[in-house]
């Protein structure tokens, strides 16, 4: 299956990691420091343009993604099961 992101952009869901709110997520210095490692590296692809609320970690033949998108996680779980 595959998962919309916002705009045109459409992964396998099988390369999901994980999905994270931005807002509670980007409290840790941690997810912080994931973040913007993985911008420096050229990593992020932004699919927002409106306020960012998730960002959803891909990994596929070993390179991992970050995508940020305007979609909240309840609606993109609800898009994965449903």
């Amino acid at each position: 299956m595959y998962l919309h992101l916002g705009q045109d952009v459409i992964v396998n869901e099988r390369t999901i990691v994980g999905v994270f709110d931005m807002d509670n997520s980007t409290v840790s210095r941690h997810t912080r420091a994931f973040l913007a490692r993985a911008q420096r590296e050229g990593r992020v692809v932004n699919v927002s343009l409106e306020l960012p609320k998730s960002f959803i970690v891909c990994e596929e033949n070993g390179r991992e993604t970050v995508y940020i998108s305007q979609i909240s996680t309840a609606t993109l779980l609800r898009r994965a099961v449903g």
